[in-house]
């Protein structure tokens, strides 16, 4: 009962957005453009990071990205269904072992390199 509600509003309410981006993984570098509004001014901005994981299904479908920005860690989550994501750019492929790197946290400066 409660699935088939689930995804009466899904097909409804969702468009799906998954395979408009392109394919992308844990360790690619990505830079994702997205709209944003300030009062009634809107513009877009890009986030550059590598991806640490993708988790969920569905219209649930998230994933996080993670950069350096003046020597601090910025971690922003985004989900695939998001209205405001414009365009997604693979930058880099990286090859990782894992599919989610939450030891990328803690590694610093030539240690912190992704193999491509």
């Amino acid at each position: 009962m409660l699935q088939s509600i689930v995804k009466y509003v899904e097909n409804t309410f969702f468009e799906k957005k998954e395979n408009i981006y392109p394919n992308f993984k844990a360790g690619d570098t990505i830079n994702i453009f997205f709209e944003i509004k300030e009062g009634d001014k809107k513009r877009i901005q890009s986030f550059k990071g590598v991806v640490i994981k993708k988790q969920g299904k569905n219209f649930m479908k998230t994933f996080t990205v993670r950069k350096i920005s003046s020597g601090i860690g910025v971690e922003r989550i985004f989900n695939f269904n998001q209205p405001n994501i414009k365009k997604i750019e693979i930058n880099k492929k990286g090859k990782v072992r894992r599919s989610k790197i939450y030891y990328f946290r803690f590694l610093k400066g030539k240690k912190a390199k992704i193999k491509s």
